[in-house]
């Protein structure tokens, strides 16, 4: 189910994945698909859909002018940085001139350089997509909202594990719903992105 699909799709001007019509430069942030989640005994909910879908993102926005950034979570002793669990998922096509970001707390923009690359590139709108929905996805697509991006969130390209208290499902749902309710936050599906 789509809430909130504001009319995004791909610019017809640019070629970018960017809101419909418009000339905003546009950027994918792939955040936080390391080998330590999505290869791990125990991956994500919905995890060989969510990479299908984040590979056929990935490779649209190869083909077009959307910057990718991988941004990678460093946790000692469980995404150890430089380990085989750090590094990007092993099933990803990683393009060597995507931009690569490291963070240590949820927010992608905090104590990293996030935010002075995409200003630099002149990028104004965001899409999201990645691990896990009720933290990192969460609270990247919200800090980049406050900060005045346009932010797309990939409903079919992000996801988590379930919990105690709720299934991974109802927590996709419910983050989906909040995030779309910010003026800056559209939610759409990476078929109608990539469908131009």
């Amino acid at each position: 189910m789509l809430i909130n699909k504001n009319k995004l799709k791909t610019s017809k001007s640019t070629g970018s994945l960017a809101l419909g019509g418009s000339n905003m430069k546009s950027a994918l942030l792939v955040v936080d698909v390391q080998n330590g989640v999505f290869g791990s005994t125990n991956p994500p909910y919905l995890s060989e859909n969510v990479i299908s879908n984040i590979k056929q993102l990935l490779g649209y926005a190869s083909s077009s002018e959307t910057e990718i950034v991988f941004i990678q979570h460093e946790i000692p002793g469980v995404l150890e940085p430089e380990s085989d669990a750090w590094q990007l998922f092993s099933d990803l096509a990683i393009n060597d001139s995507s931009y690569k970001v490291r963070k240590s707390t949820p927010d992608s923009f905090h104590d990293t350089n996030l935010k002075e690359y995409l200003d630099e590139k002149g990028i104004e709108h965001v899409l999201v997509c990645g691990y896990s929905t009720e933290f990192c996805i969460d609270r990247t697509a919200y800090s980049a909202a406050s900060k005045g991006y346009k932010v797309t969130l990939i409903e079919d390209a992000h996801t988590t594990h379930g919990k105690p208290h709720l299934d991974a499902p109802s927590i996709i749902a419910h983050h989906s719903f909040n995030l779309s309710k910010h003026p800056n936050i559209v939610l759409n599906s990476t078929a109608t992105l990539t469908s131009g």
